[in-house]
């Protein structure tokens, strides 16, 4: 039973990864991160709300991030898919809305590299779904 699961469990464990990460960064180096994103978006129309914004990626991604963890021991404990599908489909929102947000500072190869993260991303919601 899982190892029918294994691609699943690599996928949701790469997207917790990925946002666990993310929100450890973002809650441990928050004064650094909220000055450099400042000046990311200081040309954009969020210049008045990225404190704001920082806050809803971070607990976007820690909610992304957490499903995600949930879908993998559900799926090891009893072979449902419910959290996994779950934590896929907030990743996909989590990684629109950050692309957004690189598009809109015109940072287009930051923008790119979030599509590397979408393509595993939409790919589990379909296999989970």
């Amino acid at each position: 039973m899982i190892t029918s699961n294994i691609p699943f469990i690599l996928v949701l464990l790469l997207l917790a990864a990925t946002f666990i990460q993310s929100g450890y960064d973002k809650t441990m180096y928050w004064q650094d991160n909220l000055s450099w994103l400042k000046g990311h978006f200081s040309k954009t129309p969020i210049k008045n709300i990225v404190p704001a914004s920082l806050f809803i990626i971070l607990v976007l991604e820690l909610i992304s991030g957490i499903l995600c963890l949930a879908g993998i021991l559900q799926l090891i404990m009893n072979n449902q898919r419910t959290f996994g599908f779950y934590g896929a489909v907030m990743s996909c929102i989590t990684l629109i809305l950050l692309l957004v947000g690189q598009r809109m500072a015109k940072e287009y190869e930051g923008a790119k590299t979030i599509v590397i993260y979408f393509i595993p991303a939409i790919i589990a919601c379909y296999w989970l779904s």
